[in-house]
Formats: structure tokens, C-alpha cells, sequence
């Protein structure tokens, strides 16, 4: 089970996919994901994980915002509700925001009422806050007043904008307004404050442009759209109060970005945002802006893992190519913005290579945040490791623990999605839904023990015999595969990674798509100079890495052009995984998936090894 593939796509860096010019496009949106409250996941991969973020990261997180640090008790004094002065950081509103956001969602396919009650008490204090003016951030009610709205870099808008996020899960989960109605006060003061005639304002942290299109969805007013898109176009006319323009994403207007510099998390906000506005402005020049970025994120300055955001510096980007492996920043937040951002493109795309490259950060670069226990998180996802670098309980920028908190729930959000004529099968996870097809109700249920193997059932249930296409990804990392219908081979065409079934579907009609899984031992780039006589290994969507605890020959480790490589899933390591043993001879060395490392006792990691020919 050998094979040996020089990636020349980021993982790597450069020429997977072919960098075709922007054809016009003719409907800005080919699909409509379908929403993860509507999804029922069975998965023995995910559900663990999802049911687990319940019963202990949600209420971890809780107890750092309550108990461990003063992030609720800062609302309650800005309300009048207890004395005492603002301790914390000046964005320690937005961590509790997405807290909430993740109870919500979680509270969506778990209802939980003492966890709902505990929710109603704190929203009853971030609403005792607001000023009568809408405005609502407790570093500035509780401090000077008279600062706020002078500095673009002191996150109020980033603040409002997961304030909406979170109202409107809330909202979704339970259906109560209060929370929704603090979210609107806060966009209406904004939006009475800045525009047109108004005051110039560039947000220092991209958010609130991709929730304010979320805000304009659920309360159909336009207003929310036009100021999402006047922040948008703020960018690049000089009205940033900051010298440091590309790391703020400032340098020219957006529309005319062609190269993503600064701040990767900032970078993949803003791009959601600009996602989310053309699919419904039917803007062309934002949409070739974001083909022109995603090519140069995705073929220069994207690690394997689906990483991106090689400098601790900046917490983003520097040259093509720079890639560091120990050094590496790879923030959990900006893995997870790039679910976000990625799933965006493939909703005005209607293309698989998205979904690769959300898949390969879903299972990678964002699912290392987060321990075994989920209750210990990254900030920092490196691919090589002296031993020292552990997950934490909480961090002060709280940032990453809180966007996890609210990324594990909904993760069935990337699963199907669905257009007027075709039901698409992005993500391989064992799951139930509900659609409708060309108005005609149906039951879908996958079956599958993907990541580690790759079979794949789909048992479709429509009301009624009804003609419509199925569009199956097909992974780019897969070479070899058998698809069928009812036990038979079928015709099929493939259009942008889908493989495409037209016909005309009855209830109990079996889809069996079989996936072959080899490792594979993948080459970067040789302009990624750290990875140079290197090679890392990589099963499925799973990125690999050795731990010392595994490997005695650790320090020595050396693939060569003859090792062979043996799968083998190990139930009772590290909750269940498929190994990969590397044999040189006498020599073995042991992987396991990226995710799951520093989840024993500390030792060192490495992902990209020593490989002679």
C-alpha cells in the first residue's frame, strides 16, 4: 500500500487545480447548503464529538465566562446589576457572544432547558447594558465613554458582529427575541453613525460584514446589506487610522485584491463576507476577486493540514512559499474561516475543489483545537513539535476555544446541500435529512465509517418517483473508486469534482459509492523550502504526524523510496483511529492522525519526515 505523489498544491503549494480565467457567471448561486438543524448526524466520528462538546465543552466554556475570568459579570455590572469595575481585554464581549452562539446550536439537536435558563440570565444582563443609544461594549461603558468610536482598532464592530451571530442562533434555537432585538439596536446605531454622509470607518476586524448579510437574511431589511457593503468598500481609500495597512487587508479596494497579505483570520472574514454579498448583489468583481485570492492562498501559503497563517508575527501571512513547520502560527480560528470562506465559494461555484479544501481544514487544521477530553484547546497548530507545545483550558484571547465552541455543532452545515434540480453529497458523514427536489419531499440517509474507510450508502426516499440529479464529490486525494445504483452500474458524468446521476428516482433506491483509501506519501512544493527532502503521509482526508511517544527512533526517523505502508484501525488509541505503520527494513515507525496528537504524554511531533530516494 504504497504511493508516492508530488502535491504541487499547498500542502503543499502550487498547480493542483488549474488557474482558469473567471468565466461569467450565469446564476451566482449553484446550490443552498442544506442547514445542520435539518441534519441528523449518526456518525461514530462526529457524534462522539458532538455529543461530547455538550456534556464538557460547553459548559467549560461557560465556567471560564462566569467563574475563571469576569467576561458575564463585566454585562452585569454595565447593567446595574453588581458593582465593580471592567476586567479583561477590550474584545472580551465577543468570546461570550460566541459562546452563546454554540449553546445555541447545540441547544438545536440537544435541548437542554437549565442550559436555555442559564442563557435567558446572561442575556438579560447583555441586554441591562445596552445604552439607549443601541451602543453595547462594556470596555468602553464601564471606561472612558467619550473613546469609543476613535480607534478602528479597538474591535467594536468585530464585537456587534458576533453579538448578531449569536442573536440570531438563539433566535433559530428557541425563538425568543430578546437577544435578536439587543443585536438590531446595536446594527441600527452603527448604521445611524456610519455611511454615506456619515462617518468613515474602516472595521480593524473584519466580522460584522458576513453577519450583517446573516442579520439582512432573517429581517429581510436592506439596510444591513448596504452597510455591509459600504464597510466592504471602505477598504483601500485610506480611512483606516493605521500604518500597517496589509495586515488590516487595506492596502486597495477589495475588489481589486489579487494577493491575500496581513492578519489570516481578518483575511478570511472578510472574504466570507464578500461571498456572502455577491451571492446576492450578483457582484462579478467581487467574485473574480475572491477567484484571484483563493488560487493564492491555496497554492502558496496553505500547509497541509489546511493551515494557513504561517507568522506569529502578524498571526497571518508573509512570501509565497514561507511555510515553517515548527514556527508555523495556523490559528484554529482561521482553519474554521476557512470552512466558512470555502463553503461560500462552492455555494457560487458548485465546485468539489471548495470542498476539498474544506474538508482538509475541517479535519485537520481545525479539529486538532481541541483535546480528546474537549476540554483543552489550541490557539497555535504547528506541524512540528520540540515537546512544549500543549493545548489549554482557556487563553486570554479566548478567541479559538469559543469559535470551536460554536463550530463542532453545526458541522453538519457542510454535509448536503441542494439546488432546484440536484441533491449534493459534499462531506461523508453518516447522517439523516429532509429535502425537497423539484417540489417533492425526500429522505436521505448516508451510511459510512468515513474518515477511516471509504464506503459510502445513500438510501434515497422520495414521496414520489421524481427525475432529478444526484452530484456526489468526488475527493481530489481519490484515484480509485465503484459507484452504483441498486446494486448495478450506471451511467455517469463528472463536472467539477460531482460525479452526476440523472434519473429518475423511487423510494428505497440505493446509491453505493466505494472510495479506495492508499496512504499516500505526498511531496510539497521544493519552493517550500522547509519541506525540501521531505515527505509527509496522508490517508483520506487525514494528514498524518509521528509523536515520539510512539517511536523509539524518533530522532532518527528516515522514509525511504522502498518503505511500506500498513493501515490498521486501533480501537482503543486515542478514542479509535487507523494507524499507519511505515517498515524500512528492521525499522518502523509509527503515524497518527494530525488531529489527534498531544493527547498522551508530551513528546515531540513532526508531520513532514526525512525521505531519501
Amino acid at each position: 500500500m504504497k504511493r508516492v505523489k508530488p502535491f504541487a498544491y499547498l500542502l503543499i503549494a502550487v498547480g493542483l487545480y488549474s488557474c482558469n480565467t473567471p468565466q461569467k457567471e450565469t446564476s451566482f448561486q449553484k446550490n443552498e447548503p442544506v442547514n445542520f438543524a435539518q441534519v441528523k448526524i449518526e456518525d461514530n466520528f462526529w457524534l462522539p464529538r458532538i455529543n461530547k462538546h455538550a456534556e464538557v465543552t460547553l459548559p467549560a466554556c461557560l465556567n471560564q465566562c462566569e467563574v475563571e475570568t469576569q467576561r458575564i459579570k463585566n454585562f452585569a455590572i454595565a447593567a446595574g446589576m453588581e458593582e465593580g469595575e471592567f476586567k479583561g481585554l477590550v474584545y472580551d464581549d465577543s468570546d461570550l457572544y460566541k459562546m452563546i452562539e454554540g449553546c445555541s446550536y447545540s441547544l438545536m439537536n440537544h435541548p437542554n432547558p437549565e442550559l436555555e435558563k442559564k442563557l435567558d440570565e446572561i442575556i438579560d444582563k447583555i441586554a441591562g447594558a445596552q445604552l439607549e443609544d443601541g451602543y453595547l461594549m462594556t470596555y468602553f461603558i464601564l471606561g472612558d465613554l467619550n473613546q469609543r468610536w476613535t480607534n478602528m482598532d479597538k474591535h467594536e464592530m468585530y464585537c456587534c458582529g458576533h453579538l448578531i451571530e449569536a442573536a440570531i442562533a438563539y433566535y433559530n434555537a428557541t425563538g425568543k427575541r430578546t437577544l435578536l432585538d439587543v443585536a438590531i439596536k446595536f446594527a441600527n446605531h452603527i448604521d445611524n453613525t456610519f455611511g454615506k454622509n456619515k462617518r468613515n470607518w474602516v472595521p480593524g476586524h473584519q466580522e460584522i460584514e458576513l453577519a450583517l448579510v446573516k442579520l439582512y437574511r432573517v429581517t429581510q431589511d436592506d439596510r444591513y446589506l448596504k452597510l455591509a457593503h459600504w464597510l466592504l468598500e471602505q477598504r483601500g481609500h485610506n480611512h483606516g487610522d493605521w500604518k500597517a495597512k496589509d495586515y488590516y487587508q487595506d492596502l486597495k479596494p477589495v475588489s481589486e485584491l489579487s494577493k491575500i497579505s496581513g492578519h489570516a483570520v481578518r483575511a478570511m472574514y472578510m472574504f466570507t463576507g464578500m461571498a456572502d454579498l455577491a451571492s446576492i448583489t450578483q457582484d462579478t468583481a467581487y467574485v473574480r476577486a475572491l477567484d484571484r485570492l483563493w488560487e493564492d492562498v491555496t497554492k502558496t501559503k496553505m500547509y497541509a493540514t489546511g493551515g494557513i497563517g504561517s507568522s506569529r508575527k502578524n498571526e497571518g501571512f508573509t512570501e509565497d512559499y514561507d511555510l515553517p513547520n515548527a514556527e508555523a502560527y495556523c490559528e484554529t480560528c482561521a482553519s474554521v474561516g476557512m470552512v466558512f470562506w470555502n463553503q461560500r465559494m462552492n455555494m457560487l461555484k458548485g465546485d468539489g475543489k471548495y470542498v476539498d479544501i474544506l474538508e482538509r481544514s475541517m479535519y485537520n487544521g481545525a479539529l486538532a483545537g481541541i483535546s480528546l477530553s474537549a476540554d483543552r484547546f489550541f490557539y497555535v497548530n504547528p506541524l512540528e513539535s520540540a515537546g512544549t507545545h500543549h493545548r489549554k483550558p482557556w487563553y486570554g484571547t479566548a478567541c479559538c476555544p469559543s469559535q470551536i465552541s460554536r463550530f463542532l455543532p453545526s458541522v453538519g452545515n457542510y454535509v448536503y446541500a441542494t439546488s432546484s434540480d440536484a441533491l449534493w453529497v459534499n462531506l461523508y458523514i453518516a447522517s439523516e435529512t429532509n429535502v425537497t427536489i423539484e417540489d417533492v419531499p425526500m429522505h436521505v440517509k448516508q451510511l459510512t465509517e468515513y474518515p477511516w474507510k471509504g464506503d459510502v450508502k445513500l438510501v434515497m426516499t422520495p414521496e414520489k418517483e421524481t427525475n432529478f440529479t444526484l452530484k456526489v464529490r468526488i475527493p481530489n486525494w481519490c484515484k480509485n473508486y465503484e459507484f452504483m445504483v441498486n446494486g448495478e452500474k450506471v451511467k455517469t458524468e463528472i463536472d467539477k469534482q460531482y460525479l452526476l446521476v440523472e434519473r429518475t428516482w423511487k423510494a428505497g433506491d440505493e446509491v453505493s459509492f466505494s472510495m479506495a483509501m492508499p496512504v499516500e506519501v505526498v511531496a510539497a512544493d521544493p519552493r517550500v523550502k522547509a519541506n525540501i527532502g521531505k515527505r509527509c503521509l496522508q490517508r483520506g482526508p487525514l494528514v498524518y504526524c509521528m509523536e515520539e511517544i510512539d517511536n523509539p527512533l524518533y530522532n532518527n526517523a528516515t522514509l525511504l523510496h522502498s518503505t511500506n505502508y500498513m493501515a490498521n484501525f486501533e480501537p482503543d488509541l486515542l478514542g479509535g483511529v487507523v494507524s499507519i505503520t511505515a517498515v524500512n527494513g528492521d525499522d518502523t515507525y509509527k503515524f497518527i492522525p494530525y488531529y489527534a496528537w498531544d493527547n498522551r504524554e508530551a513528546g515531540k511531533m513532526q508531520v513532514w519526515v526525512k525521505y531519501e530516494e
